[in-house]
């Protein structure tokens, strides 16, 4: 039965959109209808708050990787690019200025 319970669990993105409260009411419902014993579910409970730490982590990478290539396609400037262009832009300036009338 708990061999259920984790393969229903860990399918999809599922697991990593779950908050720690609703994993425990979830436990808890399981061990109160006798499913399991409050060792097996302690046990559960662990695994599956490891599992949709693990899941979180994974979505936000996959999100992260996403994101940044979609900005690459779109061939916009980066936060990295801007900061050179000001530094450019600084030295410019600098370089200008004291080229200057005297």
């Amino acid at each position: 039965m708990i061999d259920l319970i984790k393969k229903i669990m860990f399918t999809g993105a599922g697991l990593a959109s779950l908050t720690k409260e609703k994993i425990e009411e979830l436990v808890k419902e399981i061990i109160k209808k006798g499913k399991l014993s409050e060792k097996e579910g302690k046990k559960l409970l662990d695994e599956l708050m490891k599992k949709s730490g693990e899941a979180k982590k994974e979505v936000a990478a996959e999100t992260d990787k996403v994101v940044k290539e979609s900005l690459k396609k779109m061939n916009l400037a980066t936060r990295d690019d801007l900061l050179k262009l000001e530094k450019q832009v600084k030295k410019l300036s600098k370089t200008l200025k004291d080229k200057g009338p005297k």
